[in-house]
């Protein structure tokens, strides 16, 4: 439980910080106010690392930047028409607006900007109550006219406004609810939640971007299930990613089958702790967060009912990574995220022939082939798809995947397997067989490919023997 006391006592070492010192004292030398605002405030409260320092003012844009100019390294004014002014000051990055009491058309997420007189203006039109908090500085007075502190020590988030008001001026908000439950732990109160259920559809004015933003940063929290959650109980998902709370198929009396929704949230939350435990000082690896999550998504549509109350998925690998690459191309995913993602949901159950029956080299080979830079995520989503109750089975696939990682070791180590390619390049086929570039020259690379991953390394000798043979047979 928050203890306020220890809370309150943070807040004054925020204020101590170098950099809000800094700005307090050369604000107030100039005869403005000035405070640190939203996520520090909130952070500082509850005991968690703080990065990013924002700050609010009531100097307009011209006299912030003339006031930061001597005690910072850089400026910049980016932001200039929206009251916001960036610079670095020792050494890290601060942004510093004036107070705002902007209104919204209804229609686009744009505001009409309105600069601001007091700050409890600035505070109630911020997105939850939680983060409508400031610390004014060098007084060291907090300021919290909506009740941000009640919300933190209940673990509750809320709209400082009626929701329908703030989520119809930025229904961007409505996913930062999600992420900031799962970032804090928080629970959404009723009304809010309620709102989102009504409003979700307005989702459709905000920018792919700016939803495969607050889409990342939510994979990249600790827990983002808690997120997911919210978000499919709402309806919101199926306004930018409806494949997920597809997931969720019906059970007849008949057919059964696992939860696919609840087993690929719990893939998710394995992956995360495969992730740390493998890799534990790495930043969250968003990519394979995303794939665990949609591993599965190609279920529903190659969902088929069996005599004798069986259900079968046949291809859902190769269908499911179709459907991510096209997902993920609408929300404007960079692609090298949207072809790792696909290309971890194709190969998602490649493994699991090795289970049933000891693999050749060769079939390693090509397994390591496959993955080529997504090996060690696949190692780890592989495993994560484990999620039986049944510990023989359990225990059985981790030691298989156990001995496929040993085995990849090892071959790695007789024969550089990261970078398997034929024993001849394009140019020594086309001497030996006296060609000329074209079809043919493919074919043959392919043909030695295989060879040489059934058979690892033969020589070159070996290889151009064998390349004749094959180029004769082919008539």
């Amino acid at each position: 439980m928050l203890n306020m006391a220890d809370g309150l006592a943070r807040l004054g070492a925020l204020a101590e910080n170098p950099v809000v010192r800094t700005l307090a004292d050369a604000f107030a030398a100039a005869g403005f106010d000035l405070a640190v605002v939203g996520g520090p405030v909130r952070d500082a409260i509850l005991g968690r690392e703080t990065h990013d320092l924002d700050f609010t003012t009531n100097a307009q844009p011209d006299d912030i930047l003339r006031i930061v100019t001597p005690v910072s390294t850089a400026q910049w004014d980016i932001g200039r028409a929206f009251g916001t002014i960036g610079a670095r000051v020792q050494g890290e990055q601060v942004e510093i607006t004036t107070y705002r009491a902007d209104s919204y058309d209804g229609v686009t997420r744009k505001p009409t900007v309105e600069f601001g007189d007091t700050i409890d203006g600035d505070l109630i039109r911020r997105d939850f109550t939680v983060n409508a908090m400031a610390l004014q500085v060098p007084a060291v007075k907090l300021i919290d006219p909506t009740g941000g502190v009640e919300d933190l020590v209940a673990g509750v988030l809320r709209t400082p406004a009626d929701p329908q008001v703030s989520f119809g001026d930025d229904p961007l908000r409505m996913l930062r609810g999600a992420r900031f439950s799962a970032q804090l732990g928080f629970a959404i109160d009723d009304a809010t939640t309620a709102a989102i259920e009504q409003l979700r559809g307005t989702l459709s004015i905000v920018s792919p971007e700016r939803i495969q933003s607050e889409l990342v940063r939510l994979m990249q929290t600790d827990d983002p299930v808690r997120g997911i959650r919210v978000l499919v109980d709402t309806g919101l998902v199926d306004e930018f990613l409806p494949e997920i709370s597809a997931l969720r198929l019906e059970v007849d009396e008949h057919h059964h089958h696992k939860d696919v929704y609840e087993h690929s949230l719990t893939v998710l939350r394995q992956a995360i702790a495969l992730e740390h435990s493998r890799h534990p000082d790495a930043a969250p690896d968003v990519p394979l967060r995303i794939a665990a999550l949609l591993h599965d998504i190609g279920k529903p549509r190659t969902r088929k009912l069996e005599d004798g109350g069986a259900v079968t998925f046949h291809h859902h690998d190769v269908v499911g990574s179709r459907m991510a690459r096209k997902r993920l191309q609408a929300l404007r995913f960079d692609t090298a995220t949207t072809e790792t993602v696909a290309t971890l949901i194709e190969l998602h159950l490649r493994f699991f022939g090795y289970a049933e029956g000891a693999w050749t080299d060769a079939a390693v080979r090509r397994y390591v082939r496959d993955a080529g830079d997504e090996l060690e995520r696949l190692h780890i989503l592989t495993r994560a798809d484990v999620t039986t109750r049944n510990k023989r089975k359990a225990s059985r696939l981790a030691s298989a995947y156990d001995d496929i990682e040993a085995r990849i070791a090892a071959l790695r180590e007789q024969e550089e397997l990261d970078s398997i390619r034929p024993e001849l390049d394009g140019n020594r086929i086309q001497e030996v067989l006296g060609i000329r570039p074209g079809r043919e020259v493919g074919e043959a690379y392919r043909f030695l490919l295989d060879l040489r991953l059934d058979e690892g390394v033969i020589g070159t000798d070996a290889a151009e023997q064998r390349l004749r043979e094959w180029w004769a047979a082919r008539g």
